[in-house]
């Protein structure tokens, strides 16, 4: 019989929520030797989800990396959830992965081998489903545990969405509720009930793969998807890079179960603070727009759903066709616009 061993009780951020605060990031990145190479399509400068090489006009390579400590208890989801999550970036490119690496830190002498063993399996699981091949990896001794994969991904050069591609008049389509931070925060405090954990762990284990799709069925070029920096922090990112400002109604944001209770009674992870000091300067809230909402847009996500900017005319087709791959709570959450600010509206 397998070992049971509760991954959980070996950190106090996991998932995404373990990140660098954004604005420690760029005030790293900002000096870094820039890329002049004209094969190289995306690189750090606009903080996409991805760097892009053009190999010729019918193929491009979107490169992408993504580990993290764990999200929750079982080592098998644990591997699901890690590999879902990194698969994400290329399919928030509007990409097809196809190779990867397992990325693996685990302490040998103080979890059992078994566990090492349930995350590996779990992480080839996805990799079935996503029609991707795990062909080897590196692991190195290291406590907490960390896993995530390298992955290559595939698509024609002038198909790659871009988190700098939002255009004015676009409606913005999110695909997954939020609320993940906050529901594992809750888990390992003993606050939220076993089936609202268990919702949001379903949440976290579902690919992109469908998102993707629709995004090239509609022409969409600006998208992203929602991870570390919350909702918020990842918007803020997009409307820096696409020059553009968004306007959020935020009765319209889709949280998971007990996610808002949990908020409301103060189970708010440190990430979701962090996110929201990066993006005071370009926020704006109405008067009346929930605290409880406001601090879930900022909860750092993981493995969450993809944001894309969809023209008008292409809307309701996009979310019935989102609706119709099983994204059931795809819902327009607002409104690219001229201006440069994020303002938040009830």
């Amino acid at each position: 019989m397998s070992e049971k061993f509760d991954l959980l009780s070996t950190v106090e951020y996991g998932g995404c929520s373990a990140k660098i605060p954004a604005a420690i990031l760029d005030s790293v990145l900002l000096n870094l030797p820039r890329i002049t190479d004209a094969n190289v399509l995306v690189d750090i400068d606009t903080h996409d989800d991805a760097g892009v090489y053009r190999i010729n006009d019918e193929l491009a390579l979107i490169f992408t990396t993504d580990f993290f400590p764990p999200i929750c208890s079982d080592p098998f989801e644990f591997g699901q959830i890690a590999a879902t999550n990194s698969f994400s970036d290329v399919y928030a490119m509007g990409g097809e992965p196809f190779l990867a690496l397992n990325l693996a830190m685990f302490p040998s002498s103080q979890i059992p081998l078994d566990a090492y063993k349930q995350i590996l399996e779990g992480a080839a699981d996805v990799a079935q489903k996503a029609n991707a091949i795990i062909i080897g990896g590196h692991t190195i001794d290291d406590y907490p545990p960390k896993f995530g994969l390298a992955v290559i991904g595939r698509i024609k050069p002038d198909r790659v969405i871009t988190n700098a591609g939002l255009k004015p008049g676009q409606k913005l389509i999110l695909t997954k509720p939020i609320g993940t931070g906050v529901i594992v925060a809750g888990q390992r405090i003993g606050m939220v009930s076993e089936s609202a954990y268990r919702a949001a762990l379903d949440n976290m284990k579902v690919l992109n793969d469908k998102a993707a799709l629709v995004m090239q069925q509609f022409g969409v070029t600006g998208a992203t998807d929602v991870t570390g920096f919350g909702l918020l922090g990842h918007l803020a990112k997009m409307l820096k890079a696409s020059g553009v400002g968004v306007s959020i109604d935020t009765t319209c944001i889709s949280f998971l179960p007990e996610a808002y209770q949990l908020t409301d009674e103060g189970c708010i992870p440190g990430a979701a603070f962090r996110n929201l000091e990066f993006i005071e300067n370009v926020l704006e809230a109405q008067d009346g727009v929930d605290y409880n909402t406001k601090m879930l847009m900022c909860d750092a996500q993981t493995s969450g759903g993809i944001l894309m900017g969809v023209n008008p005319e292409h809307v309701n087709d996009a979310l019935e066709a989102l609706k119709k791959f099983g994204y059931l709570q795809s819902t327009v959450i607002g409104e690219v616009t001229n201006s440069n600010k994020l303002l938040l509206i009830r």
